[in-house]
Parts: C-alpha cells; sequence; structure tokens
C-alpha cells in the first residue's frame, strides 16, 4: 500500500521527465536571450546538455537495480532528479534569484515522489543533486557576470 497516493507521488516525479523540466528551460533561455543574456541563456543550456553525458554512463557503469524492479538495472543515479535540478536552477539563475527556493522546491519535489513511488532509493537522487551541484556553476557564474556587464553599461558616464 502507498503512503501516499499514486497520482501524486507520480506527478511529483514528472516533474524531472524531460517533457516538463526542458521546456522550462527553455522558456527561461529564450527569455534571457531575448533580453540580450546569450552567454547566460547558453551556459544554461550547455548545463543541461551535459546531463546525460555525466548521468547514462554512471547509470551504466555501476547497474544498480531499482527499489520495486531488482531484475531491472540502471538506477544509479537519478535522471529525473538531474534534469529537474539543472532545468529548475538553471531557470532561476536566467530569470530571478527569488526563484531559487521555488527551484529547490521543484528539485525536492521531484526527488521525493521518485523516493515514495518506488522508482529509486534515496540514495540515487542524492548521488544526482551532488553531482550536478558542479554544473550549475556555469549558469550562476554567467548570470552574475551578465549581471555586473549590465550595471557597468547602465551606469551614466561621468565628465
Amino acid at each position: 500500500m502507498d503512503t501516499v497516493p499514486r497520482g501524486l507521488s507520480e506527478a511529483a516525479s514528472d516533474l524531472g521527465d524531460m517533457t516538463v523540466a526542458l521546456p522550462v528551460l527553455g522558456c527561461a533561455m529564450t527569455y534571457a536571450a531575448w533580453r540580450g543574456r546569450r552567454a547566460a541563456a547558453l551556459c544554461a543550456g550547455l548545463a543541461m546538455a551535459l546531463v546525460p553525458l555525466l548521468v547514462v554512463p554512471l547509470k551504466i557503469w555501476t547497474a544498480r537495480p531499482g527499489p520495486l524492479e531488482p531484475w531491472a538495472a540502471g538506477y544509479f543515479p537519478s535522471g529525473h532528479t538531474a534534469t529537474a535540478m539543472v532545468a529548475y536552477f538553471g531557470a532561476a539563475f536566467l530569470l530571478s534569484r527569488r526563484l531559487l527556493p521555488v527551484a529547490a522546491l521543484l528539485t525536492a519535489v521531484t526527488a521525493t515522489g521518485l523516493v515514495l513511488r518506488g522508482f529509486h532509493w534515496p540514495l540515487d537522487v542524492l548521488a544526482s543533486v551532488v553531482l550536478c551541484l558542479p554544473l550549475l556553476r556555469w549558469p550562476l557564474f554567467a548570470a552574475r557576470y551578465g549581471r555586473a556587464a549590465r550595471t557597468r553599461t547602465d551606469e551614466p558616464e561621468h565628465p
């Protein structure tokens, strides 16, 4: 018997699906590029592109079975958690720092849904968080650099 309604845990875990998370990042990248922050948008997109390059080889190498499917392999680390983390934090860095708690909440809800639904072990989602932290440096630095550059160009010249 599930401790959380199945529909709720599945909806939570689906927040890390590429069909949900990538459009969010794509919209944020489009908005950032439209606002002249093309480098920041590119960094966020590159970070997202590196997620499968980081996660898939580890899934193959570890061949870890899932909680509900001990005969199946490829559950470590969690690709849905990695996708959610990089997409939502990348979007937050591009749009507003005030959205960082929302990104953290969406990532945590995704990870919790995956564990409660039995799709992943807790260590699978924790490993994804740790693995993806370095990927978030690029959008963060690009967002900081873009803000600093905009501030310098917006300052009036002194005679």
